[in-house]
């Protein structure tokens, strides 16, 4: 008999073990994997395995009602040295180039213009494992000073964070741009000052001209003293939209007209298009490539990580960085990664949610509230940005390669239970006067539920195809329940099938080549809507699903028997499932 304190340490024990189990599978520990390592640290307990197991299996249920932040930020606090992520980066990713430990700064820089999908959510999780890696910090900066073409959604400042949380990211600092507009004015007069950018009064269609002849605008060299008056009268709101901007100061011989003289500043009527968090304070508004710049460098950034779209933008921002004497932080840029299948489209999914889809979380889109909802897990895309890595090419990967890694993920611990879809009833006789059932819930963490039936008549619904392979070959094996063979077709406003008992012989089973299927009684059985997304549609169908799915929490993947893993909703209309993948 285990002692008071062999006890206490027996159960702090088994709470860090299962902490770690369920970081490492998307929040859900195995009772059977905690139980081994709990042993393999204390082998002298292998004695008292009867006594541990109900103590054991008491803490991974308290561990798996935690929600996976939750867990992680146990585990971040008490044993962050025990996370494997840091050693499995470490070995798949390259040194970051000029990095020092401790002193790494990176940052990810969301537009708030929608939330976050797979596509952006490798520049996320690239900048905060590489700060983890090398004990700096991840900043979380919000890019929204463009309120007319790039409109914020208000409530996607929240939604971003959620999504990142989910996904495992924890930033150090946080900032918004919109909430900085004097800063970026300030910067823009020190650079004026120097000589570094100009305004520039010309009409846009005379500035292009005069760029692509590679030749200055007469505002160019006027004196910085001017350009300081001029950008006041430009705040003071002297001058309307298009008639003036800051430009910066570039090589007008640069091969890419692009650069040459790039907008930094610029003015837009936001008494027409108020900002969400703003409204019409601000009439003078830094650009991307302007306000990113200034503030890569005022929050300490050393190592940037974004789409090797941006790679002309590393290009413009250095002459303003030149004109300030500032250092440029290690800029890495990666190809573009897509999953097929799915809307990633920013805008396109804005359209599509006027046309009714649901708004972030729609099971077409990739974005990560869609994909969580359909149940794909945190470490499946932790692994595919892994595998993808730092490659200057672009990456395409399919929704099954995605499936395939998530399957690896949570096989292991989603429960099963059995689910008819087009359900056809079938009348069974010939059932033994009682007659027990172990379902399994799962087949390796060795859990059932005992299902006792009376005789000598059940009805229970099959899966339409099912029922279809019971008439055409006769017999059909039912799980773990009995084989049955074809009687006849009733009709009576309703088609149902008569069957006969023959027994519960694996044997007879094996002999006859009979196909085992699941089943549900009609008597003890709940609806469950499923959706699965199939191309631009959702394709909604009902079916029915053994009484004791009623204990699933809304939130949790399991698997349906030979159907597929669904996470499971639940709905003031009952309980609904979404589809994840065979």
């Amino acid at each position: 008999m285990l002692e008071e304190s062999q006890l206490k340490e027996l159960r702090d024990l088994a709470f860090k073990y299962s902490l770690l189990n369920a970081v490492k599978h998307g929040g859900r520990a195995s009772l059977n994997a905690v139980v081994s390592k709990v042993v393999g640290e204390k082998p002298s307990l292998k004695s008292f395995i009867k006594q541990l197991i109900p103590l054991i299996s008491q803490v991974v249920e308290e561990v798996n009602r935690l929600t996976l932040e939750e867990q992680l930020n146990i585990v971040k606090s008490n044993w962050p040295e025990l996370l494997e992520e840091r050693k499995t980066f470490e070995k798949k990713l390259p040194p970051l180039p000029n990095a020092i430990e401790g002193r790494v700064v990176t940052r990810f820089a969301p537009n708030p213009d929608y939330t976050i999908h797979l596509g952006n959510a490798r520049s996320a999780y690239l900048s905060y494992i590489y700060a983890e890696m090398y004990r700096g910090e991840m900043v979380l900066r919000f890019e929204d000073t463009d309120p007319r073409i790039k409109a914020s959604f208000p409530d996607s400042y929240v939604k971003i964070k959620e999504d990142l949380r989910w996904l495992g990211i924890k930033w150090c600092r946080e900032y918004i741009q919109s909430l900085r507009l004097p800063i970026y004015y300030e910067i823009a007069k020190e650079l004026i000052k120097r000589g570094g950018a100009y305004v520039d009064k010309c009409n846009i269609n005379l500035f292009r001209k005069l760029r692509n002849q590679k030749k200055e605008c007469p505002h160019r060299s006027l004196d910085p003293s001017n350009h300081l008056e001029e950008f006041d009268k430009m705040i003071e709101g002297a001058y309307s939209e298009g008639e003036a901007v800051v430009r910066v100061k570039t090589d007008l011989e640069h091969p890419d007209p692009s650069v040459r003289d790039w907008v930094a500043l610029r003015i837009i009527d936001t008494s027409r298009s108020p900002h969400p968090l703003v409204g019409d304070k601000y009439i003078v508004w830094p650009t991307y490539n302007y306000a990113a710049g200034v503030d890569d460098y005022l929050m300490g950034v050393t190592h940037i990580f974004r789409g090797k779209e941006h790679m002309t933008n590393t290009v413009k921002q250095k002459y303003m960085y030149d004109r300030l004497e500032w250092k440029y932080p290690e800029a890495i840029h990666f190809g573009r990664l897509s999953l097929e299948g799915v809307v990633l489209s920013k805008s396109l999914m804005r359209r599509r949610v006027r046309e009714g889809y649901e708004v972030y979380d729609d099971i077409r889109f990739g974005t990560l509230s869609a994909l969580r909802r359909r149940g794909i897990v945190p470490e499946a895309i932790h692994e595919v940005i892994r595998e993808v890595g730092l490659s200057p090419l672009d990456a395409k990967i399919s929704y099954a390669n995605l499936a395939a890694i998530n399957r690896k993920i949570i096989d292991p611990i989603a429960y099963r239970y059995m689910y008819v879809e087009d359900p056809v009833e079938v009348v069974v006789e010939g059932i033994p006067k009682e007659h027990s059932v172990k379902i399994a819930r799962h087949p390796t963490l060795k859990t059932y539920d005992e299902v006792v039936f009376k005789g000598p008549r059940l009805s229970i619904y099959l899966a339409k195809s099912d029922a279809e392979t019971l008439v055409q070959k006769g017999m059909i094996r039912l799980m773990e329940l009995a084989n049955i063979k074809f009687v006849k077709h009733v009709s009576n406003g309703r088609t149902v099938i008569n069957a006969m008992y023959i027994d519960n012989s694996l044997e007879t089973a094996q002999k006859n080549d009979l196909q085992i299927v699941q089943w549900v009684p009609v008597s003890d059985c709940i609806t469950v809507e499923v959706l699965k997304p199939f191309g631009d549609s959702i394709v909604r169908s009902f079916g029915y699903a053994e009484r004791s799915i009623e204990r699933v929490k809304s939130g949790d993947i399991i698997q349906f028997y030979r159907y597929g893993f669904v996470r499971v909703e639940r709905t003031s209309a009952g309980i609904r499932a979404i589809f994840a993948h065979m």
